[in-house]
């Protein structure tokens, strides 16, 4: 059981950062690496926080590394830059149902603006889900990018097959 709840979640993260990934139109070649990133971010994420106890933010921050990790590998390997990869990966880890809550929260507040009790209880609501809103894609962006500043020479590196072709002409109109 515990096994299958894995899978599934990995299933449905690899489906949605492909439809993520159809948008901003990478190389065909891309798409099975940006399924399978999302599939081990969002399924370690789901782990974390279902039985390792973790908050979503921290387990956001890890999967975001793994998935910032897993695009610096792959990347070199099929000559893709790490953004073509990570980012339709982390699409599916954006707290849409907290980000939802906020606007909840602030359209009940607007409605009950003549009762106090209620008021304070949907602005606690809006502050609390803002915040986990923010924290998670703040953690995401940190995790992912990550892997470029500590192997930053390996990032820049990751989609050249030799000199290019400006490089080589700026070497040859300087001898």
């Amino acid at each position: 059981m515990i096994l299958t709840d894995i899978l599934l979640d990995g299933l449905f993260a690899a489906i949605a950062a492909i439809g993520f990934g159809a948008i901003s139109d990478p190389p065909l070649r891309a798409f099975p690496f940006i399924a399978v990133l999302a599939a081990i971010g969002h399924a370690l994420r789901f782990c974390l926080m279902t039985y390792g106890d973790v908050d979503i933010a921290t387990a956001s921050l890890c999967a975001s590394f793994t998935i910032g990790m897993g695009s610096l590998l792959l990347g070199k390997r099929i000559y893709c830059p790490m953004t073509v990869l990570y980012i339709p990966a982390l699409l599916p880890m954006i707290p849409g149902m907290y980000a939802y809550k906020i606007v909840f929260s602030l359209i009940m507040f607007m409605q009950s603006l003549d009762q106090p009790a209620l008021q304070e209880k949907y602005l606690m609501d809006l502050f609390t889900n803002s915040i986990v809103t923010c924290s998670v894609i703040f953690m995401l962006a940190v995790g992912a990018t990550m892997p470029l500043f500590l192997f930053i020479n390996r990032a820049f590196s990751m989609t050249r097959r030799g000199k290019t072709n400006s490089t080589q002409s700026l070497t040859n109109s300087s001898n």
